[in-house]
């Protein structure tokens, strides 16, 4: 079984986005033959500046962080079923879509497409690690690009 479960931090998030994000992480659990489930928490800059800045020693804002279920020093136990969790940053998220001039929900969608591949173990470290995952990535934003 698959299922995503959005987190509203924000209280300016549209149900659209909360829909994309949702859209965006089961069809990469689709398309991986992954099943589980994966918590997204859609937030701010000011609170994923936070998290990146204690989890990746990066002091600034990011689009999506991705915290897989199987790392972490004070991992106790995962629950059965649960792969990790995802948090995307709306606003940073609205200011991307406007560069790439298509939409706040399409770019959601990628990044949640993105978060999942990482939390199901994908990496852009190295030069061919990226190009596996960004081909993974097109191919699964192709297969739901008509609904966003």
């Amino acid at each position: 079984m698959r299922t995503v479960e959005t987190i509203i931090g924000v209280p300016t998030v549209s149900g659209s986005a909360e829909e994309a994000a949702r859209l965006g992480s089961l069809a990469a659990l689709e398309a991986e033959d992954a099943e589980g489930e994966i918590s997204i928490v859609l937030t701010d800059d000011e609170t994923i500046h936070g998290y990146n800045r204690d989890f990746r020693g990066v002091d600034r804002p990011t689009d999506v962080l991705s915290f897989p279920a199987s790392e972490g020093e004070e991992l106790i136990g995962i629950p059965d079923g649960h792969l990790g969790d995802i948090m995307i940053s709306v606003e940073t998220a609205e200011r991307q879509a406007k560069e790439l001039g298509h939409s706040t929900e399409r770019e959601i969608a990628f990044l949640a497409v993105h978060g999942t591949l990482h939390v199901l173990g994908y990496d852009h470290m190295t030069p061919e690690d990226e190009e596996i995952m960004t081909a993974r990535q097109r191919e699964i934003i192709a297969g739901i690009g008509e609904t966003l």
